[in-house]
């Protein structure tokens, strides 16, 4: 079984924030999201090919979302190796991408917070570049709305981070590296 995670604040008020490129992603690639409250998420599960995929939206907040992964990874009994998180990247320039495994939270709160509960970095990312406006506090500028252009931008790539997505699920970590870090590094 995968395990996709996508990472953003649960509300209204932060809908189509730079926190929430995780949710949004997921959002784009499943849909009919229901709550489970014993693991405070928002879980889809599907059959994907061979494989059973859980995607999940972590409702703890970004900082506590190592809370809601473990305990579904703990229920659903899935290894490390096949999780895939989707996040926000403030050292990536906007529309970048980069997938990662086994690496510091680059002082990312909510990957910390997922490694700290996992106890392990081994885990696939997929870290999605929102940029940083250094005269903005961190805070205010992730918790900012995208511009109407980043939006347009965003949804005229979904399908590529859509296929990222699904060549993780089909094929695994390594294979989906070598497949899209390439591209990834070459988009703005």
């Amino acid at each position: 079984m995968k395990l996709v995670v996508g990472l953003g604040n649960p509300g209204k008020e932060y809908e189509n924030t730079r926190h929430n490129v995780g949710f949004m992603v997921l959002d784009s690639f499943v849909t009919g999201f229901s709550l489970e409250k014993k693991f405070e998420a928002m879980i889809k599960k599907e059959k994907i090919g061979m494989e059973d995929v859980l995607f999940v939206k972590p409702l703890t907040y970004m900082n506590l979302s190592g809370n809601s992964v473990r305990k579904v990874m703990d229920y659903y009994h899935i290894m490390v190796t096949d999780i895939l998180v989707i996040q926000d990247d403030l050292d990536l320039k906007f529309g970048y991408f980069k997938l990662k495994e086994k690496s510091s939270s680059g002082g990312h709160n909510g990957i910390k917070s997922i490694i700290s509960s996992l106890n392990s970095q081994d885990f696939c990312r997929l870290k999605i570049g929102i940029s940083h406006e250094k005269s903005i506090s961190t805070i205010d500028y992730v918790l900012q709305k995208f511009s109407k252009s980043e939006m347009d931008y965003f949804k005229n790539h979904m399908l590529e981070f859509q296929n990222i997505i699904l060549s993780f699920i089909q094929d695994g970590s390594s294979i989906t590296m070598r497949k899209y870090n390439r591209k990834g590094e070459s988009h703005e």
